[in-house]
């Protein structure tokens, strides 16, 4: 896809729903959030996004990309995974329910008609980075479709690290840049993944959208997914599937501590563990999950 392309795309979707509301920037209304996400049967935010439940959240913490793309990749989904991050602050895993935003090249006249509803909407604050900051809620993680830009893509320093934080308790991703590295490495628990480091101020773009679909490299990011962080990179979970990934993760965590315990005990060959397990081997690592108080179970066939 060419990169002028890849502009007209969100702004044609934009501006085909600009008859039907006004009501937030972005011309997404809470009933095309809902019709979007209309696989979730959930919990909903006020503007529509889907809540998965906190205790979801907590289950998809050790989730690996293998392990979710699988679940995924089974039902269709076949583009939710993105690489080739630079990370400040690595370690603990990043969950949370995404909120979006989407910039794109400054146009003097459409800037000026979102600068105009941002008035009309209350935004605080000149930057309109800030705008999207000011509607986070805890467990929240910002991602910022910012185009790959790095010069002039600064999408937060230190300052507004710091208050996605306070705000989140989680992190920030940002296909572009940040600045004030050594400012936000001191933001302990702050997960930041961007494409690049740069030194300049955000300028020449302008906020086409909130919680609105976006495009991270090759996902399509929808509000309320679930995004999840491992060495390899981050995958965004469609929020009807997310807690399907977390069960089929921990069955394959149980079964592979299963497995490693049999081999140290003799019990099974390698063969036999790595291979199609027998009815007396699933039931005997069911009765295991049980006394571990697992809830996962396999089926015997």
């Amino acid at each position: 896809m060419t990169k002028s392309y890849r502009y007209l795309l969100p702004l044609g979707v934009l501006l085909c729903l600009a008859s039907r509301s006004f009501a937030q920037l972005g011309m997404f209304s809470k009933e095309q959030r809902v019709e979007f996400t209309r696989e979730w049967k959930g919990e909903r935010f006020p503007d529509g996004r889907p809540k998965v439940p906190d205790v979801v959240l907590a289950r998809l913490k050790n989730v690996t990309a293998e392990e979710a793309w699988a679940v995924l990749s089974s039902a269709g989904y076949n583009h939710q995974f993105e690489g080739g991050w630079k990370v400040v602050n690595p370690g603990e895993r990043l969950v949370g329910r995404v909120v979006t935003a989407v910039f794109m090249p400054l146009r003097p006249d459409v800037n000026a008609v979102i600068n105009d509803h941002g008035k009309k909407e209350d935004r605080k604050g000149s930057g309109q980075n800030s705008w999207v900051i000011d509607t986070l809620l805890p467990n929240d993680v910002l991602v910022v479709d910012l185009f790959g830009k790095i010069k002039d893509g600064t999408f937060a320093g230190d300052n507004l690290s710091t208050s996605i934080f306070t705000k989140t308790g989680t992190g920030l991703i940002v296909d572009g840049a940040v600045r004030d590295v050594s400012g936000i490495s001191e933001i302990n628990g702050f997960r930041c993944y961007v494409r690049d480091f740069d030194p300049s101020a955000l300028a020449e773009v302008t906020l086409m959208g909130i919680n609105v679909p976006i495009r991270i490299g090759q996902v399509t990011v929808m509000p309320g997914d679930v995004v999840v962080s491992d060495p390899e990179g981050l995958t965004f979970i469609p929020p009807h599937l997310a807690e399907k990934v977390a069960e089929a993760s921990e069955l394959t965590q149980m079964q592979d501590t299963w497995g490693h315990q049999m081999l140290r005990e003799g019990r099974y060959t390698p063969g036999q563990v790595d291979g199609r397990w027998t009815k007396e081997m699933i039931e005997e690592f069911n009765r295991w999950a049980e006394q571990q108080g697992a809830k996962v179970r396999m089926k015997v066939e």
